[in-house]
C-alpha cells in the first residue's frame, strides 16, 4: 500500500543556521575552506546570496532565512566586509533574508564593537538579529575567559542572541585523536561533522557555565544547533555533576532560561523525541544548515513530524517559525 500523501504545507518557515562564504573569505581561503571547491555545486551555493538560495528556499517552503558566515577565523576588516556584503543581500531581499553578524573572535573588544555596529546601529538601514560565531578560534581559544565579558555584555545590552556553531578541530585535537589505522579524511570526519564538533560545542557551553558567564550575564541568549549539540541527551548527568560547581543557578535553570536549540540538518525524529521530553518547547527552532543540507529535505522532515503525532499543531507552528520569530523579533506574517 502506498504511503499517504503529505498535506500541503501552509505554515511559515524560518531557518537560522544557513551559511554563505563572503568575498572577503574566498579572496584568501584557508585549506579547509578551499576543500569545498572540489564540490562545484556546493561551492556555487555557498558563495551565492541570490537566485540559487531563493530557489532552494522556495522548494522547501522557507519563508525567511537568517544567513550567517561559514566556519573559519576572519579578522576585523574581513568581518566588516563580510557583514557589509550580507547587509546588501538583506537589503535586496528584506522579506526573505535576515542576518547574523560575523565577529572577529580573536579580538573580543573588536567583536563587541562589530556586534554593536551590525545589531545596534545597523548597516545602511539593515540591523542584524544577532551573531553566529565558531565554537573556538583557529588557535583553540574558547570564550569563557574574562576578556570576552565585553562581548557577552554587549549582547545582553542589545538583547540579541549569540549562536555558537561548530568549527574545524584544532591541530592539537587532530594530533591527540589521529590513528595510524585511520585515513586523515576519516579522522577529520570523526572530529568534525561526524561527531566531534558537536561535542565540542557542548563542552564550550559547559565551560561558559562553569566559568560563571551566565551568573555575570543572566540575560545572555545562546543558540546551539544540530538538535542541541548532544546536551539534551546528557542533560540529567550534566545537572548532577554541575551541581557541585557552586554557580548561582543550576545548569537546568540556565538551560531553560538562556539556551535555544535548532534542528539544523539532523533529519531524524528520534533525537527530537528526547528533546521534547526535557526541553521547553518554546526553545526548539527548525533550521536546515544550507548549503550542507537542503530545504526540500527539511520540509519532508517537518511533514514527517506533522504526521507523527509527537507535537500539537500549535507546537509545530512554534518549532517551524514562531519560536524563532519571537526570539529574533523578525515579524514574519502568518499566511
Amino acid at each position: 500500500m502506498a504511503a499517504p500523501a503529505s498535506k500541503p504545507w501552509t505554515r511559515p518557515i524560518i531557518t537560522l543556521e544557513e551559511h554563505f562564504l563572503s568575498h572577503a573569505a574566498t579572496a584568501n581561503p584557508n585549506p579547509k575552506t578551499s576543500a569545498f571547491k572540489a564540490m562545484p555545486s556546493l561551492w556555487s551555493q555557498f558563495t551565492e546570496l541570490g537566485s540559487q538560495r531563493l530557489a532552494d528556499m522556495d522548494a522547501g517552503h522557507v519563508s525567511l532565512q537568517v544567513i550567517s558566515h561559514g566556519p573559519g577565523d576572519l579578522n576585523a576588516t574581513q568581518c566588516r566586509e563580510t557583514n557589509n556584503q550580507l547587509a546588501d543581500a538583506v537589503r535586496a531581499n528584506p522579506a526573505r533574508f535576515a542576518g547574523f553578524a560575523e565577529l572577529p573572535m580573536d579580538s573580543p573588544q573588536e567583536a563587541a564593537a562589530e556586534l554593536n555596529r551590525t545589531c545596534g546601529g545597523g548597516i545602511n538601514g539593515v540591523k542584524f538579529v544577532g551573531a553566529l560565531v565558531d565554537s573556538h578560534t583557529e588557535s583553540g581559544v574558547y570564550y569563557d575567559g574574562p576578556e570576552f565579558d565585553v562581548l557577552w555584555s554587549e549582547a545582553s545590552k542589545l538583547n540579541v542572541p549569540i549562536y555558537i556553531h561548530p568549527t574545524w578541530p584544532t591541530d592539537n585535537l587532530v594530533t591527540a585523536y589521529e590513528s595510524p589505522n585511520l585515513s586523515s579524511d576519516v579522522t577529520t570526519a570523526i572530529l568534525a561533522f561526524g561527531f566531534g564538533w558537536h561535542s565540542d560545542v557542548a563542552i564550550h557551553v559547559l565551560r561558559l557555565y562553569a566559568a560563571g558567564v551566565f551568573d555575570r550575564f543572566p540575560k545572555v541568549k545562546i543558540i546551539i544547533g544540530h538538535m542541541g549539540e548532544m546536551i539534551p541527551y546528557m542533560l540529567q548527568r550534566i545537572e548532577r555533576v554541575s551541581g557541585r560547581w557552586g554557580k548561582e543557578r543550576s545548569f537546568r535553570e540556565v538551560y531553560d532560561s538562556n539556551i535555544w536549540i535548532t534542528t539544523s540538518g539532523n533529519w531524524a525524529l528520534d533525537p527530537l523525541a528526547c528533546i521534547l521530553r526535557n526541553t521547553k518547547h518554546d526553545r526548539i527552532m527548525y533550521s536546515v544548515d544550507y548549503p550542507f543540507a537542503k530545504a526540500p529535505d527539511g520540509l519532508k522532515w517537518l511533514q514527517e513530524l506533522e504526521g507523527s503525532g509527537m507535537v500539537t499543531e500549535e507546537e509545530l507552528d512554534d518549532i517551524s517559525w514562531r519560536n524563532a520569530d519571537r526570539l529574533l523579533r523578525l515579524d514574519v506574517k502568518e499566511t
